[in-house]
């Protein structure tokens, strides 16, 4: 018993530690971005890595998750005989929830591990330790540019999700099953509103998990043990960390947003 209590102890210390060691990772992350400003080709590359050749997987995920929400959506409102709402309830539940979750969790899966990844191989083939003696910041040169990369590709990419997704469910409700043309668009404009749905879905959401997601990759990645299965490890916790923490605060962000 002694030493099961000893050793939830020591991992609770070794958490907390962590923790603190990633917030103050953070604080210095953020003070080199200003830096940014005098080289944002920098940035523009990170995003063109991370959002631009993410864009096939939110493209075909968007239009699959757009059709089932098209095809469950029809099943579950033609019981009422409220099927013109089709459009309306595919729109609200991909700019609001679907939109910007799923697309951060794929985001996790696909941009998260390969920063992580990539910064944590720079690490153990002693690049970033190069860098250093030559009197160049590493957080500045390839943390920093990483992490405002992915804040900027985030949102973007869960609005580019929920467009499709839209698109999706409109092929599947009108030109599968046959519901109106007008009313799905007719309802869908009239009722989806700029702030309470684009602006706290899309953009609030999508700018909060893009910051995490970023923040909990290339602290793995510049913290990882600098071998090959201490890379690996890193890349696990960022898969596992990114997820929780983005369906946590999409918990805390609806609460906050549509109490």
């Amino acid at each position: 018993m002694t030493d099961l209590l000893a050793g939830l102890g020591r991992r609770s210390l070794d958490f907390f530690e962590r923790l603190g060691r990633g917030h103050l990772f953070l604080l210095r992350v953020l003070a080199s971005v200003p830096g940014l400003v005098r080289r944002p080709g920098l940035v523009v590359k990170q995003v063109w890595s991370t959002g631009v050749q993410s864009l096939i997987i939110i493209v075909i995920s968007g239009a699959f998750v757009g059709m089932v929400l098209g095809l469950q959506g029809y099943n579950t409102l033609v019981t009422f005989g409220a099927e013109e709402s089709l459009g309306l309830v595919v729109a609200k539940s991909l700019l609001r929830e679907l939109g910007p979750v799923v697309s951060a969790l794929l985001f996790a899966g696909r941009a998260g591990t390969a920063l992580t990844a990539e910064i944590g191989f720079m690490k153990a083939t002693e690049q970033l330790s190069a860098m250093e003696m030559m009197a160049v910041d590493p957080l500045r040169r390839i943390v920093a540019p990483r992490f405002v990369a992915a804040i900027i590709a985030m949102p973007l990419l869960a609005a580019i999700f929920t467009a499709v997704g839209v698109l999706g469910g409109y092929f599947c409700g009108v030109g599968l099953l046959g519901v109106d043309d007008g009313s799905f668009w007719s309802q869908m404009q009239a009722k989806v509103l700029l702030m309470e749905d684009v602006v706290n879905g899309v953009v609030i959401k999508g700018v909060v998990f893009g910051a995490v997601i970023s923040w909990i990759a290339v602290f793995e990645g510049y913290d990882a043990v600098p071998t090959s299965e201490g890379v690996s490890a890193a890349t696990t916790r960022t898969v596992v960390h990114s997820s929780l923490a983005v369906l946590g605060l999409d918990f805390v962000l609806t609460g906050l947003m549509f109490n």
